[in-house]
């Protein structure tokens, strides 16, 4: 069960050099000289046979979650906190939590296994107080993110960067691949107007960037003044998918179990914030998507007739909430699957599916859940103006051209950061 931890904070500083003291249950083997993929190794693999100075001897807060492991599934945590040459003293937790044991928002906490500190980044703050960082050397940062700009993880990488900058510590990021390669880049680049803590910065949907790239970008081009170090991986090219990096995947989140979820999920996560059900409680979320009044045929032959490059559907049921007795009301709809990756355009796919359903079925399709007064889809697109030109009846192709300038732009931007080829 969570503690409070606010009532030990005057204590803090005493109670991390305990913490900080105390080995994890059990001691992780050294890691081997090589992945057992002999392909890619991950900043946290590169980074505990060769840690920077900037930790050495010092005391450390670690910002991770249950994707923060080595090529073995050893966490992080256990990794750190069994080093002789530096003292895990914290842990910071995003969205989700440093276990991935968190709903909604989340409160300070200690630790059961480690009995450290944790401090959680998606409660009542969202970035690192003073007080959270009061005996902390330097921040550590492994995370998996998914590689589209809505999730919150790059959001939450921004907010701790800054205030490692405040604090005048080093922040160093143990980079991990882009799920879905690094060569996607797509979407509308965020206006600054729709700035939020599911987009912060000018980036579009599909990045093509990794964790590391972006931090590097972050820091540079907005200012954030982060003494940063970035640990690269070894091995790992743009061209490269997660599946065949020979790493272990591990949930991201709750919503995000499987691999096959990432690669759909930058397409059907704008959808889900609609009134459209993707399927969130099934074993496949963001991997379907329909309604209580579709029928999957029909909605089946409207996608195909668009001839939606590199996915295929197929007609399917779902239950959804609220559950019941009888499992929930009942959905239809399709099962989207990506079948050509060197096609798939997952924010045409997004457009294409809510198009045919608003043209299929005038007046049932609504644009769903909003937040302080915007749309959580414009929210996701980073801006209004997809949302409008839908609604007046501009097609896919007509609103994908409107973002293709400012897309340019970024890709030049993008280029300097780029660290892998």
């Amino acid at each position: 069960m969570r503690q409070p931890l606010r009532a030990i904070a005057a204590a803090l500083g005493i109670a991390f050099l305990i913490a900080g003291s105390a080995s994890s249950q059990g001691t992780p083997p050294a890691p081997t000289e090589s992945t057992t993929n002999g392909f890619v190794r991950t900043g946290l693999e590169v980074f505990l046979r060769n840690p920077p100075a900037a930790v050495l001897g010092k005391r450390v807060g670690l910002l991770t979650n249950p994707t923060g492991v080595d090529h073995t599934l050893y966490s992080t945590i256990d990794l750190l906190a069994a080093r002789k040459d530096m003292h895990l003293v914290a842990l910071f937790g995003p969205e989700h939590g440093v276990r991935g044991d968190g709903g909604g928002t989340l409160a300070d906490a200690i630790d059961p296994k480690t009995h450290l500190p944790i401090f959680s980044l998606y409660g009542s703050t969202r970035s690192p107080t003073p007080g959270m960082l009061r005996g902390i050397d330097a921040i550590v940062m492994d995370l998996q993110d998914v590689g589209a700009r809505f999730y919150t993880y790059i959001s939450t990488l921004a907010l701790a960067m800054q205030a490692a900058a405040e604090k005048g510590i080093p922040f160093i990021v143990l980079d991990r691949p882009n799920p879905i390669g690094g060569q996607l880049v797509d979407g509308p680049v965020l206006d600054p107007r729709w700035k939020s803590f599911m987009g912060m910065y000018p980036i579009p949907i599909l990045h093509g960037m990794t964790i590391g790239e972006l931090a590097r970008m972050f820091n540079q081009e907005h200012g954030l003044g982060a003494n940063l170090i970035v640990v690269p991986m070894q091995g790992w090219k743009r061209s490269t998918w997660f599946d065949d990096t020979g790493l272990p995947w591990v949930t991201t989140s709750p919503g995000i179990p499987h691999f096959n979820t990432v690669v759909l999920y930058p397409a059907m996560g704008p959808i889900g914030d609609t009134s459209l059900s993707v399927g969130i409680l099934t074993t496949k979320p963001f991997e379907v998507v329909g309604a209580t009044y579709i029928q999957p045929w029909r909605l089946k032959d409207a996608l195909d007739a668009r001839n939606i490059g590199g996915v295929a559907f197929r007609e399917t049921y779902w239950r959804g909430e609220p559950w019941t007795d009888s499992g929930g009301p009942e959905y239809g709809g399709v099962e989207i699957r990506v079948t050509d990756r060197a096609v798939y355009r997952p924010v045409d796919l997004t457009l294409q599916i809510i198009d045919v359903v608003r043209r299929t079925y005038p007046g049932r399709f609504g644009w769903g859940k909003t937040r302080f007064g915007n749309y959580l889809f414009d929210l996701d697109m980073g801006t209004d103006q997809v949302r409008k030109m839908l609604m007046a009846g501009k097609s896919p192709e007509e609103i994908e051209k409107t973002w293709q300038f400012d897309l340019e732009r970024f890709k030049v931007v993008r280029a300097k950061y780029l660290l892998y080829e």
